[in-house]
């Protein structure tokens, strides 16, 4: 048994009557939609076509929107449907970023996700969707893709059918006869003026009233147009979601990388350097560690719309998950900090050693985990980039030589730390610069990726990538600890450093949400 859709574009006539039943059955809130019609007109007046696609979850044999939720509650049934329970959710956002349909909404008024569910409550009794049964031209088909003798399967086997995004590898249930191409391409009428529910300009939920970007203040994205053939318009579409993570997730990074990066060093000045380090500086870094990451665990919560649910992570964990993982490798590296601390106060050496060895190992991962975290949700193509590890390792690297810098100029300046300090941070920003650049004009595997790459090089985020975060987050630092090693000097090269991790950090994670995925 596998459940799925047609949709028959040769029948479509734009009524609504698909989102008004879907809205009515299902108590979706206003300004969000499990189904929704998307226009797109094509030529130029008096020679024009207006074309009807109906959208909503593709209930795919392979959804990754399942994988990434860290605590079940979307689940692939056993008859092929894409369920979800509200109940268990945590508002985490992570299957909106996974799904490349741009399916899944928050809903304001449970904060929790939602999509459609193929009217799971109507199935169970023998009925179909709403929206099949409202539909008046049944454009919409609905029902089992396995059964040879079934009104969609004989559909999906004499009729020419396309699916949306079949690159992404998902095997989506949901067919399109006759399905216009340029509707199917979210990037093919990418740049259209703003128009009636273009844009959601309040957000909802978690986002509500905080700035939305929708589809008419994004970057034009669209490939180049032979100017004597008009473009396709998207006249009408659901509200764009806009960046559902905001300055929460770069923040997190920002103080994980922090703490990763601060206690990495400790273990390796400890190590080549043995006797250099003052107690003062090794106590403040550890401190220093420990209190980022708390404020990673903080960042991490402060994001989520159900924070009352956070412990579900750890209670009701789904371990294929990197948000799960991430949150056993952060608990594991604050425990051997601790284990650190302690022994050392104690004055324990061997299990001082332990700690110190098991918590670089820890701190390590920790810096590296959110690149398979960002590799999981692939709606956004920029973040499958192979670079991604490197570049979060080479983050932890320069956020913890800065704030190590400080800490020396702080507790008492000792010329061989600080030179070696100094070096470090600028090797960092260095390949630092090397690797921004590499993900941003080298080979992009997707046009969705070339797409949040146009978006930080050319289009609303050029300025704060070339002054914030190039300019003064990188080459200032650099030259500041090329004119001459001075406390203070390495002091502001820090500060600028740190700041450019996060402005970085930040671009790269709002650059990619921008970019449209229906």
């Amino acid at each position: 048994m596998n459940y799925g859709f047609v949709i028959d574009g040769r029948k479509c006539i734009g009524c609504h009557a698909c989102t008004v039943a879907c809205k009515s059955e299902n108590q979706v809130p206003l300004g969000v939609n499990r189904t929704w019609v998307k226009y797109v007109e094509k030529g130029k007046f008096p020679d024009t076509r207006r074309y009807f696609t109906v959208l909503r979850c593709n209930h795919c044999e392979d959804p990754p929107c399942v994988n990434i939720c860290p605590v079940e509650a979307l689940q692939k049934r056993d008859d092929g449907i894409v369920d979800f329970d509200k109940r268990r959710c945590i508002g985490c956002k992570a299957c909106g970023q996974a799904c490349p349909y741009g399916a899944l909404y928050i809903d304001p008024e449970s904060h929790t996700s939602g999509k459609c569910n193929y009217c799971a409550h109507r199935k169970e009794i023998g009925m179909k969707p709403a929206c099949v049964v409202t539909c008046p031209q049944q454009a919409i088909v609905s029902g089992d893709l396995d059964d040879p003798h079934s009104d969609i399967s004989r559909l999906v086997a004499t009729e020419q059918t396309v699916v949306r995004k079949p690159e992404k590898h998902t095997s989506p249930n949901l067919y399109y006869i006759d399905g216009d191409g340029t509707s199917l391409d979210p990037l093919a009428t990418g740049g259209a003026s703003a128009y009636l529910w273009s844009e959601q300009s309040r957000g909802v939920g978690h986002f509500a009233g905080k700035d939305h970007a929708g589809p008419g203040r994004s970057t034009d994205t669209s490939p180049a147009q032979d100017a004597r053939k008009p473009a396709p318009r998207r006249v009408y579409d659901a509200p764009s979601k806009g960046a559902v993570w905001g300055w929460e997730v770069p923040a997190y990074v920002w103080s994980k990388g922090i703490a990763s990066g601060v206690f990495l060093l400790l273990f390796l000045l400890t190590l080549f350097l043995p006797g250099e380090l003052s107690g003062a500086m090794e106590w403040s870094s550890w401190g220093v560690s420990l209190v980022f990451l708390g404020l990673t665990g903080g960042f991490l919560i402060r994001d989520l719309d159900r924070p009352d649910r956070f412990a579900s992570v750890l209670l009701r964990p789904q371990f294929s998950s990197w948000l799960v993982r991430g949150g056993y490798i952060i608990g594991g590296f604050g425990a051997l900090l601790a284990v650190w601390g302690g022994a050392k106060y104690l004055q324990v050496p061997q299990v001082e050693q332990a700690g110190l060895w098991g918590g670089a190992l820890f701190a390590m991962v920790t810096a590296l985990y959110t690149a398979f975290l960002f590799a999981a949700a692939k709606g956004r193509d920029f973040w499958q980039s192979p670079l991604m590890a490197i570049h979060m390792l080479v983050s932890s690297l320069v956020a913890g030589s800065s704030a190590m810098l400080l800490l020396q100029v702080v507790t008492g300046p000792a010329a061989p730390v600080l030179q070696v300090l100094s070096w470090t941070l600028g090797g960092g920003l260095l390949f630092s610069i090397v690797i921004m650049l590499s993900e941003l004009y080298g080979r992009h595997p997707s046009r969705q990726a070339e797409a949040s790459a146009h978006i930080i090089t050319h289009g609303a985020l050029k300025q704060d990538f070339m002054v914030r975060s190039l300019l003064l987050g990188h080459v200032a630092p650099l030259l500041l600890l090329v004119v001459g090693l001075s406390p203070l000097s390495a002091a502001a090269a820090a500060l600028l450093a740190l700041s450019g991790v996060y402005v970085t950090e930040k671009i790269w994670v709002r650059a990619p949400q921008l970019v449209s995925l229906h």
